[in-house]
């Protein structure tokens, strides 16, 4: 059983600290816990209702409306919700579900979701989402890296399925893509969907995960022809290790184009003559064209 503080309900739903506090003055909602310090404090129950309750008064619930609703009623309410509406119940959902480690509904909500939704929404409009709170959770302390590691593990099954599904793309002459994550990056998830998209394309690639090393990298591409290298980061670097990194990362592979993409790719304010950043939302355009 966890506890989470007041801030850390701000930033998991976006409801501000003196909101949740007027909201149990005067309807007795979702009331914190106290203390022996009498400090608030909040745990995997009163979270569950909160995310529940915010779904419904982002939907446009009043809030004495929903104070006055039985967990059911609330329950049932969001089953109710249609469209984009579910995006951010399907998210808290995923939420609950991490926090107590139950692997059978995570894999039967994420399936319903890309069964309906399909692969790349799914990871744009709820799983990316979903992770992104987690990281939240994770950096506050109060989801512990085996609850990361279990969700990420099995969202990585669905998309490793998902590639597996698709046909071999039939090899090309000038265009073979290399996909890692360096050494101490172990976020894999980005990487796996480049991988499905560049696959789904017909784009020629070759899938080293994460964690390697640029020497790996140059044992592969000294025996078979590489036309890009792509990584995808998203924690490892400091910006000063960042910068030299890539620099050598040019220098040991210069006829090869190297591809970075990632929130750190946005920040690089250097230029080489063989490295090109992209953007998450770019990702889609260059698994369709990586020669653009």
């Amino acid at each position: 059983m966890h506890s989470f503080t007041i801030r850390d309900i701000e930033n998991l739903t976006g409801i501000k600290a003196h909101t949740l506090r007027i909201w149990e003055q005067r309807y007795g909602l979702c009331p914190a816990r106290r203390r022996d310090s009498n400090h608030r404090f909040y745990d995997n129950d009163d979270l569950k209702r909160i995310l529940r309750v915010n779904v419904l008064y982002k939907q446009g619930f009043k809030i004495s409306r929903i104070a006055a609703m039985e967990d059911e009623e609330i329950l049932g309410a969001i089953s109710r919700l249609n469209g984009s509406d579910q995006y951010e119940s399907v998210i808290n959902q995923l939420i609950e579900c991490s926090i107590d480690f139950e692997e059978t509904r995570f894999n039967m909500i994420v399936h319903r979701v890309i069964a309906h939704m399909g692969l790349e929404k799914s990871l744009r409009y709820v799983l990316f989402p979903f992770l992104e709170r987690i990281g939240l959770l994770w950096l506050t302390n109060h989801v512990i890296p085996a609850q990361e590691h279990f969700v990420s593990y099995l969202i990585q099954k669905k998309i490793i399925t998902a590639i597996d599904g698709l046909d071999q793309p039939t090899p090309k002459e000038n265009t073979n893509v290399l996909l890692f994550t360096p050494e101490g990056e172990e976020h894999e998830i980005p990487l796996l969907l480049t991988h499905y998209l560049l696959k789904k394309n017909g784009i020629p690639s070759v899938y080293f995960g994460k964690n390697v090393s640029v020497e790996s990298l140059k044992t592969y591409c000294e025996q078979k022809k590489i036309s890009h290298l792509y990584l995808h980061v998203l924690t490892h670097f400091s910006e000063g290790s960042l910068e030299e990194y890539l620099r050598k990362l040019c220098a040991t592979f210069p006829d090869i184009q190297i591809v970075m993409a990632g929130e750190p790719a946005t920040q690089i304010d250097f230029s080489l003559p063989n490295l090109r950043t992209i953007s998450r939302e770019e990702i889609p355009v260059f698994a369709g064209n990586p020669g653009i």
